[in-house]
């Protein structure tokens, strides 16, 4: 409480069933000429952006259309994403989706007000000024990448996840509807729904963790155990889609503050490397790091197990109710159907790159315990042996 802290989250957050609908009059307040919508071809397909531009032109809001986005982002689509805003003479942007769209928006923007090619900004604080504003609607109940002040772009020619923490890359506006998460695919919720709890886990536990963050860890964590497997099973349930958006919005607050961990540090690499989804990435890890961390917090991981709603009394020491918070992760993991390291593209030939990396990626400060490559490669490895999960859930 002693130490002064600088908190960071979006000016206006709409969230609930049918906030969209809001969007246009709040983006009407800000006096801008035309957005850049930036999203994926799956979405503008589906009819979700569609949801997005009818509120937009009831609103009289002027957008062009950029669906080039890949599922793991890379320096190509940010750039093609530029030329696209420069040439239709906008002033703003909007993301429609997951982490995806999010984080290339958050390259577009400060581009746009900085100028550069975005590996110029890798690291952290990098940029002089704001991005242009940004509006950003959540698809998904994950990344919660349009409340943060991170970004992630893939570096195509190295294979590698670069991770931009930028104050000067934050929405203005952000929007958690999940109306637009109904029917998603049950793999696409468990992958993603998983990434939200690694985001209030290691938020929790991070270094940088405060009283604030604490709190709205724990009530993140308890939403996501609560509801992520019913959203899963069936992705039409309102209230578990609704708990599932307010559980992955307030751990994107949580993190974007507090910082993460090594989970995501290794995650980024297997991202990187062999192009696996983020929050199936982030899932085969969760357990095997916190088993690593356990020792430095156990406190924190015997309240995760609470917060989970883990029946912690008869537990016969704080460890022992720790250990619970692990188990109980990993049996949310197959409830779902996350797949185990074994049965990704992941070769152990490469973990000592991947290990490497992952100990200069920008999260690995922040992890509660000090760590070293050799204890990366370990980590890796018996995720890797580990024979406890299950294929995906299509």
């Amino acid at each position: 409480m002693l130490t002064p802290r600088k908190i960071y989250w979006p000016a206006i957050n709409l969230v609930g069933p049918g906030s969209v609908r809001f969007v246009a009059e709040e983006v009407a307040k800000l006096n801008l000429k035309k957005a850049l919508l930036v999203t994926d071809k799956v979405l503008n397909e589906n009819g979700v952006v569609k949801q997005i531009t009818d509120a937009l032109d009831e609103g009289g809001i002027v957008y062009s259309i950029f669906d080039e986005v890949k599922p793991n982002p890379t320096t190509t689509n940010v750039h093609d994403g530029l030329a696209v805003f420069q040439k239709e003479g906008c002033d703003f942007i909007i993301t429609v989706g997951g982490g995806s769209p999010q984080d290339t928006g958050s390259a577009i923007g400060i581009l746009a007000t900085n100028g550069g090619r975005i590996a110029d900004y890798e690291g952290v604080g990098k940029s002089k000024n704001k991005s242009v504003p940004i509006v950003a609607i959540s698809t998904t109940a994950g990344t919660a990448a349009e409340v943060t002040i991170n970004y992630v772009i893939t570096d195509e020619a190295r294979k590698l996840k670069m991770i931009m923490v930028d104050p000067n890359a934050l929405p203005v506006i952000a929007v958690n509807d999940p109306e637009l998460m109904m029917k998603k695919p049950k793999g696409l919720t468990a992958a993603t729904g998983l990434d939200a709890l690694t985001h209030s886990i290691e938020g929790y536990t991070a270094k940088g963790s405060f009283e604030l963050s604490d709190a709205i860890a724990h009530k993140s964590i308890e939403l996501i155990g609560r509801y992520i497997e019913r959203a899963v099973e069936n992705g039409s349930d309102l209230e578990a889609r609704s708990g599932m958006g307010w559980g992955s919005f307030i751990a994107g607050l949580c993190y974007s503050n507090a910082g993460l961990g090594i989970v995501h540090s290794m995650a980024h690499q297997l991202g990187g490397e062999y192009d696996l989804p983020h929050g199936v990435a982030n899932a085969m890890l969760l357990p095997f790091v916190m088993e690593f961390n356990m020792d430095a917090c156990p406190d924190k991981f015997a309240e995760i197990a609470r917060a989970l709603g883990v029946d912690t009394s008869a537990a016969t020491s704080v460890e022992e109710a720790a250990q619970m918070a692990i188990t109980e992760v990993r049996r949310i993991s197959r409830a779902v159907g996350i797949p185990s390291l074994r049965e990704s593209a992941f070769r152990v030939e490469d973990v000592e790159k991947l290990a490497k990396q992952a100990l200069k990626d920008a999260c690995t400060a922040a992890n509660p315990k000090p760590v070293t490559k050799q204890d990366i490669i370990a980590i890796y490895m018996k995720a890797y042996e580990d024979e406890a999960g299950a294929a995906v859930t299509q």
